[in-house]
């Protein structure tokens, strides 16, 4: 039996590409300061691919910790954060929920990057709930709340806590997330 975190293909692939977007959209935090390293914006192209049929899903989970490494070739916490907002975008081809991921650690990312915007991190929220489809919202929907499944990236770990936990909670809420326990509705 699968994970409920995952959905079904044909719905990963619908929420890769707003994942992508989520990403793209604090990708300058990392390329300003290493614009020679490609990896984050190879990992937002390739799940955008995946969005389109482009790439199969066996393909992209073998090459989805590629990204992973750019996080530890920058230093400022920013760049870090839009590091893995780019690694959870290419994720959801293995993982729905790695859309909400990627959500997280791009608000993440603009919060850090702008310190004296207190509304940031908000303001980058409601940016992605204004860009979702009704189609990747359904999707999403699916999720279980964060913290409540341990199969998978919602589980017990970094999106399940802190910041980022707050902020996917923040989403989930938003969107009217989510599946009752057992994945009946």
């Amino acid at each position: 039996m699968s994970s409920p975190q995952s959905l079904s293909e044909a719905d990963r692939r619908i929420v890769a590409a707003w994942a992508a977007d989520c990403a793209e959209r604090v990708l300058v935090f990392f390329e300003t300061e290493a614009p020679t390293d490609g990896r984050p914006r190879d990992a937002i192209a390739r799940a955008r691919a995946f969005a389109h049929g482009e790439l199969d899903a066996a393909g992209e989970i073998r090459r989805r910790f590629r990204v992973a490494r750019a996080a530890h070739s920058v230093s400022s916490p920013a760049a870090v954060a839009a590091a893995r907002a780019a690694g959870q975008a290419s994720g959801v081809a293995h993982m729905g929920a790695h859309a909400l991921g990627a959500a997280a650690y791009a608000a993440k990312a603009a919060g850090l990057a702008t310190p004296d915007q207190p509304t940031a991190i908000s303001d980058e929220i409601s940016w992605q709930l204004a860009n979702m489809s009704a189609e990747v919202r359904a999707a999403l929907r699916q999720l279980p709340p964060v913290g409540e499944d341990s199969a998978g990236p919602l589980g017990s770990g970094l999106l399940a806590s802190g910041l980022l936990g707050s902020i996917v909670r923040k989403i989930q809420a938003a969107i009217g997330s989510s599946t009752p326990q057992g994945g009946v509705r």
